[in-house]
């Protein structure tokens, strides 16, 4: 539960069967009066976050939740109040929606956010709205043709978001074949970050062939903000809290924990276990995918558990 002095907000990630968000105007009266958000409300006393949920959607906009999924979970304090957001994806819903409260209300793509003032609590949100829940990271292959085909491969089952990981090459190899994999990924609206460093993605001007670049956890530590194009995804590897709160502090976009449970690839690391998980996402904003020992089955914990989803070389890379 949110401190006594914080607001404990039920927020909603509704879309049509266009893809469009469902946005609300507050009203000018209201606290960030005038701004735009998603739907929700208030956790009143001995009311569980979901039912809450279920409660502000009807009464709001005339939404009946048949399913929600977590999203994220945002802490943000305001000059005036400290705000806990507990925000889902609804999956599912019945209902016509209209504006009950006689507030505005609007559906909006995903690439016009930037044209609608937003309190700034809801910065996460947007941000986790453009994440899928599953980020695959390249594993070993013997050519380019198997490169291609095992990407493609991902691709087809799914995944949406591509780490290029591959640190047995040569500089010159290893940004060639990145410019191969963009071509697949551009032509699939699949988001490709590098993982590199800084110096060598600026050099090769890397921002022409893909989305951004993930940072090893040693290099995010000298990163600052700004260095990468902010229309970029700057994405890290972390181990521990603090490493987390470093990441937000430097503006990074996402993050990946590890390991959460044991893995082959390194039998004497001491898997942190998702209680642990749970207890260090929830001190961030940034969208958090899980790492270690993942399989497809653990999707729907992780979720539970606080994360964006989750990561993986093995599952997605070798299936």
């Amino acid at each position: 539960m949110p401190e006594k002095n914080t607001v404990h907000v039920a927020v909603a990630v509704l879309q049509n069967s266009n893809g469009q968000y469902l946005i609300a105007k507050r009203h000018q009266e209201s606290h960030q009066g005038g701004l735009w958000e998603f739907p929700g409300g208030k956790v009143e006393n001995n009311e569980s976050v979901l039912d809450a949920l279920k409660r502000e959607l009807f009464e709001e906009v005339g939404v009946t939740v048949v399913k929600a999924t977590p999203l994220i979970q945002i802490h943000h304090d305001y000059n005036d109040k400290s705000v806990l957001l507990d925000v889902f994806t609804v999956d599912e819903f019945t209902g016509k929606i209209f504006g009950k409260e006689d507030q505005k209300i609007r559906w909006i793509n995903s690439n016009n956010f930037s044209l609608y003032d937003f309190p700034v609590a809801n910065t996460p949100i947007i941000k986790a709205i453009g994440l899928p829940d599953k980020y695959m990271i390249t594993g070993e292959f013997k050519d380019e043709q198997e490169l291609l085909a095992k990407v493609l491969s991902g691709i087809k089952k799914g995944i949406k978001l591509i780490q290029f990981r591959a640190h047995n090459l040569t500089e010159k190899a290893y940004f060639g074949y990145a410019e191969k994999i963009y071509v697949i990924c551009h032509q699939e609206k699949i988001k490709l970050l590098l993982n590199t460093s800084i110096d060598q993605y600026i050099k090769h001007q890397a921002s022409k062939f893909s989305h951004g670049l993930h940072l090893t956890s040693i290099e995010f530590k000298s990163y600052s903000p700004g260095v990468i194009d902010g229309d970029l995804i700057v994405a890290t590897s972390i181990h521990n809290e603090n490493e987390l709160l470093l990441a937000e502090k430097n503006n990074i976009g996402l993050a990946v924990l590890s390991p959460v449970n044991k893995t082959q690839s390194h039998p004497d690391s001491i898997p942190l276990g998702w209680d642990n998980f749970k207890q260090i996402v929830k001190k961030s904003n940034i969208p958090v995918f899980a790492l270690g020992g993942m399989t497809e089955t653990d999707l729907q914990t992780a979720k539970l558990k606080g994360a964006q989803g989750i990561a993986a070389i093995s599952t997605f890379w070798n299936s």
